[in-house]
């Protein structure tokens, strides 16, 4: 059990401390990155916010565990959609890497706090 829990709240703060970074989406590598793979400015401000909203779903602990759910499918969207992004305008399986590894991290989030849950 204790293990679960560490095991959770690394790979949750690993992810949350990545989707915290969302308030940066002004800075011109934001921006350059996101026209490269051709998401338009209004839709990059979006996942931003919801980056923000998903951050304080997972990482508050009163949070209903409906609320949880929801923001982990949000996330999960998000890194196969850069994943898919990425590989459609050709750029090299390096530059994935991160939306792979990203979300196998949330793969873990998820399944610990399941196990977390079964645990109660």
């Amino acid at each position: 059990m204790k293990t679960t829990k560490i095991i959770y709240w690394v790979s949750t703060s690993i992810i949350c401390l990545f989707a915290s970074t969302a308030i940066f989406m002004n800075s011109k590598m934001a921006i350059d990155g996101a026209t490269h793979l051709g998401i338009p400015h209004w839709l990059g401000l979006e996942v931003s916010i919801g980056q923000l909203v998903g951050l304080v779903l997972l990482i508050v602990p009163a949070v209903p565990a409906r609320f949880k759910e929801w923001a982990y499918v949000g996330f999960g969207i998000m890194y196969l959609t850069a994943m898919n992004a990425h590989l459609s305008v050709g750029d090299p399986i390096g530059n994935t890497i991160m939306a792979i590894a990203f979300f196998g991290l949330l793969l873990v989030s998820y399944f610990s706090f399941h196990k977390l849950q079964k645990a109660k």
